[in-house]
């Protein structure tokens, strides 16, 4: 008997007890479709989460501060003893040519008088450090670049790129008002008036701007309860600062509040870090939260891999309960077909052709379905993702993932059918065929 032979007996087989062959194929499909949709997710998942840490993403990233300033050591850029190094246009450009220095994203700060003019119904201002308002410190940045930024919406959306009249608060701002991270929805919308204060005493004056809130975000790129786009934060600051002290509205002296470093690749943060340490910046890094993201990847990673090699496992059983009954039922034949020649290898090759084939098409059909479930699943996270204001997910289909699904059924349901070929194999012929 030739391998074509096998082939052709088997598809005869499988074709006379279709309701049987069709079970089984979806039992191993099944199985296959776990596996692949549970490993493509999980795969996507760890890409997605170590290319925000590794490639622009704020866990990456290394927070750069003026240092204190040092009073044992001589400054030779500032001429003096303990001079900080203020965070300006030659620090960004002396810190982006560092290796390993992917970007760098400068943010700035103003001190400004905000006056709140529409307030959520149960909310009556008190307290407050001028009247009917606050004083307060606005966050600037590019908020082209927020994938890039330690910021999360918790309710609408951040101020569009390059917009002086929208505004986004924190939660630091909701708890002035008294409010919680639940009402943060009911600010979205209110209006207030933002002043750059200019001059000292009775001459104090004002630059005054009427700006919507149209999010609650929380952020960690600088001390402020309120983030606008940079553009705006500059001009108030520049135009406080043309008029001269303001004393506790007094805006920073450096030109930047802080620096947001994202390093090329994962494992060069500590080194971006410590080589903008010796270039005389404070840094912060979040080294020991990124070690433990990976493990916990790692273990997730396992976890649903157990999940979809349990399902196989299953698929495979359903295979081996379908090869011996058919081993049983086909008694007469492999009598005929030993009687009339064939050999106990010839048998074997029969039954496993049958088992490798039920495997082959329920892998096939099992890694098809499985990726339009994973792509099902990309879509709704695509949606949230972008809903959140950040980038969303590009889900693939690993190779390796196509090819095990496709072969490791296969060779599943080899192992399950081994069993059950070996004993018809070994059926004698004369049994075989006085049995039916």
């Amino acid at each position: 008997m030739t391998w074509l032979d096998a082939f052709s007996l088997a598809a005869k087989s499988l074709g006379r007890r279709a309701g049987r062959a069709v079970l089984t194929v979806l039992a191993v499909g099944l199985g296959a479709t776990l596996l692949v949709a549970l490993l493509t997710i999980a795969g996507t998942a760890r890409t997605r989460v170590l290319s925000e840490l590794s490639k622009g993403g704020p866990l990456a990233g290394v927070k750069v501060a003026a240092a204190e300033p040092d009073p044992t050591q001589i400054d030779e850029d500032n001429a003096k003893p303990g001079a900080p190094k203020d965070l300006d246009e030659r620090a960004l450009d002396q810190i982006r040519a560092l290796p390993g220095v992917g970007s760098v994203v400068p943010v700035v700060t103003a001190r400004i008088v905000v006056v709140p003019t529409s307030l959520p119904p149960t909310v009556t201002l008190s307290n407050t450090d001028v009247p009917g308002g606050f004083a307060e410190t606005v966050v600037g940045a590019n908020l082209g670049r927020i994938s890039a930024l330690p910021i999360s919406i918790l309710a609408g959306r951040l101020p569009t790129a390059g917009a002086s009249t929208e505004v986004a608060v924190t939660p630091g701002w909701l708890q002035q008002l008294g409010l919680g991270r639940k009402e943060a929805a009911s600010v979205v919308g209110q209006t207030m008036v933002l002043a750059a204060p200019r001059g000292r005493g009775r001459g104090l004056q004002g630059r005054w701007t009427k700006a919507t809130v149209v999010g609650v975000v929380a952020q960690e790129a600088a001390s402020g309860q309120l983030v606008m786009d940079q553009g705006a934060v500059t001009e108030a600051r520049a135009w406080s600062q043309a008029g001269g002290p303001v004393g506790r509205f007094s805006q920073p002296s450096s030109p930047y509040a802080g620096l947001f470093v994202v390093a090329r690749r994962l494992d060069q943060v500590t080194q971006v870090r410590q080589e903008i340490t010796q270039v005389g910046y404070s840094t912060q890094a979040p080294e020991n939260l990124i070690a433990s993201v990976q493990r916990y990847l790692r273990v997730v990673e396992i976890v649903l891999t157990g999940i979809g090699a349990i399902a196989l496992v299953i698929a495979s059983l359903g295979i081996a309960n379908a090869m011996l009954a058919a081993v049983r039922e086909r008694r007469r034949e492999i009598g005929v077909l030993k009687a009339i020649g064939a050999s106990d290898g010839d048998v074997l090759r029969l039954f496993l052709v049958e088992a490798a084939v039920l495997g082959l098409v329920g892998g096939a059909l099992g890694t098809l379905t499985g990726w339009a479930i994973a792509s099902g699943v990309g879509s709704v996270v695509n949606t949230y993702l972008t809903d959140q204001g950040l980038a969303g997910v590009r889900l693939s289909l690993p190779g390796w993932v196509a090819l095990g699904g496709v072969l490791g059924s296969m060779v599943l349901a080899l192992l399950a059918g081994t069993a059950p070929a070996v004993r018809a194999a070994r059926l004698p012929a004369r049994e075989a065929v006085g049995a039916a």
